[in-house]
């Protein structure tokens, strides 16, 4: 059973600059993708960004492409968001999934092996 653990939400004004982080309890060079979901008020959960298992790839969402930024060290995944627009308002979830490509971690959603619990970003306009 992996555990992920994620932290950094929080209210930032239209656009500012928030980092997430998560980490998981997996061990160095473990062959797991990892990524981050989100979920706004009354819409289903969306991909945002991942890292694939091999570490040398990554994937975005079209929505948050030359804002966000994800970063991968071992067991632990951040997620640099610039620019932030209200619309970027949602629970963000981080999420692991073993020998999975970036890419293909954009089309799992609910299929996804692990979830963490979710932190709360809010963008005020």
């Amino acid at each position: 059973q992996v555990q992920l653990v994620e932290s950094g939400g929080g209210l930032v004004q239209a656009g500012g600059s928030l980092r997430l982080s998560c980490s998981a309890s997996i061990h160095t060079g473990s062959r797991y993708a990892m990524g981050w979901f989100r979920q706004a008020p009354g819409k289903e959960r969306e991909f945002v960004a991942a890292f694939g298992w091999t570490y040398s790839d990554t994937y975005y969402a079209d929505s948050v492409k030359g804002r966000f930024t994800i970063f991968r060290d071992n067991a632990k995944v951040s997620l640099q968001m610039n620019s932030l627009k209200p619309e970027d308002t949602a629970v963000y979830y981080c999420a692991a999934d073993a020998f999975t490509s970036a890419q293909a971690m954009a089309v799992m959603t609910d299929g996804v092996d692990y979830w963490g619990k979710g932190t709360l970003v809010t963008v005020s306009s």
